[in-house]
């Protein structure tokens, strides 16, 4: 304490370590299989590391690159949003590289959103939304996507989502495929979202890393909605797609406008970083469409393989229709429903480590049972999982 206060800046006292750091040193305590964090246990392809060994060796990157990302990297991601989902964006104006989705959504919040604004977020979020809705004096609102047993997976309701909108609301922050319940929005619920946009004049910003695996329904960016593209902040990665999330390599596309005011706040964060992989990022976006299929394919076997294992093993599963992670309620398997209390004893239990869901959400009632595991893995580890899963 100084001058009676806490050190720590009130608008981030609610939060603390992140439970994933919590749940990752628990599994290097215990050796523990590690199905918490969203982290491949393989890295990506070859020739995409031999690039960013190539541009290491040339000294491209080895310096500060470009403001907004280097030249390769950006005409890549224009021509992804192009041949992906016919989104022409300009390059130079309209592209801007980030360290990670993690500081697009952080530097477009910075930039957007004043004290007092209102940002609604898809309830469970990821934890770094609501963080960065408070670091920019915001105030989040938070829209539940409701889990239905009957057909094992989450919905948007769209009349709570009309209801949260305010005369204060700023914007709205989407992510589908969603994380942590594998939610992928349908083309009439986006219909929807982007008619409530338009109508109200609110801004929206759309968190699509896992826009490459979905492995049931199609990702459909908003931006291609009518009225949408000007109004729009879209966020990617390579992380996800490419299996290299160390390497923090993530983007944004927009307007303009837009693109100039998240780099006005992005230029006091990092200011530029990964310089050698954003040239290996180029070449990964222009690789052939049997490389993501492959990599959907793999994954859906994953999701098959654990859902399948975790339902065996008791769990109530709500199966995913992208992302990483499958979600599900510990309840059936009796002995509560504290899924802090599950996650922590977990590891001791059978050598297994998840992430209780009820830190992404404001009310945490709402996702106390609920416990996310990820699939991100080789299949001898998911299957060694499921086998010590089973012992519960």
């Amino acid at each position: 304490m100084t001058q009676g206060r806490p050190l720590l800046n009130r608008r981030l006292a609610e939060f603390g370590t992140t439970i994933f750091a919590e749940m990752s040193a628990l599994a290097v305590r215990t050796g523990s299989i590690n199905l918490g964090q969203g982290f491949p246990d393989t890295d990506g392809p070859e020739e995409i590391r031999e690039a960013a060994v190539r541009a290491l060796r040339a000294g491209h990157g080895n310096q500060y690159p470009p403001g907004p990302g280097v030249p390769e990297l950006r005409t890549a991601i224009a021509a992804h949003q192009q041949r992906r989902y016919a989104l022409t964006y300009d390059p130079d104006s309209e592209v801007l590289v980030t360290a990670g989705a993690t500081e697009a959504i952080a530097a477009t919040l910075l930039a957007l959103v004043e004290p007092g604004d209102e940002v609604i977020a898809l309830e469970p979020y990821y934890d770094s939304y609501a963080a960065c809705i408070a670091m920019a004096g915001g105030a989040r609102v938070p829209v539940t996507l409701h889990p239905d047993a009957e057909s094992g997976t989450y919905r948007l309701d769209l009349d709570e989502l009309r209801a949260a909108v305010t005369p204060r609301t700023r914007l709205i922050l989407l992510n589908t495929p969603h994380n942590p319940t594998g939610t992928v929005l349908t083309r009439e619920e986006l219909a929807a979202i982007a008619e409530l946009a338009c109508e109200r004049d609110l801004l929206v910003v759309t968190d699509e890393v896992y826009e490459h695996l979905v492995f049931e329904g199609e990702h459909l960016p908003i931006a291609q909605f009518p009225g949408m593209r000007e109004r729009t902040v879209t966020i990617g990665s390579a992380g996800k797609t490419f299996s290299f999330t160390g390497w923090k390599v993530g983007w944004v596309t927009a307007s303009p406008g837009l693109v100039t005011a998240v780099r006005s706040a992005k230029q006091f964060l990092t200011y530029v970083s990964a310089g050698p992989f954003q040239y290996a990022v180029a070449e990964a976006l222009n690789l052939p469409d049997s490389y993501f299929e492959g990599l959907r394919a793999d994954l859906r076997a994953n999701r098959d393989l654990l859902s399948s294992g975790l339902a065996e093993a008791g769990f109530e599963v709500y199966r995913p229709a992208g992302t990483y992670f499958v979600t599900t309620d510990i309840r059936p398997l009796g002995g509560g429903t504290d899924g802090f209390a599950f996650c922590r004893a977990l590891p001791e239990r059978c050598g297994v480590v998840a992430i209780p869901n009820a830190v992404f959400y404001d009310d945490q009632e709402a996702g106390r049972s609920k416990v996310r595991f990820a699939f991100c893995k080789r299949e001898e580890v998911l299957l060694e999982a499921v086998s010590r899963l089973k012992g519960l």
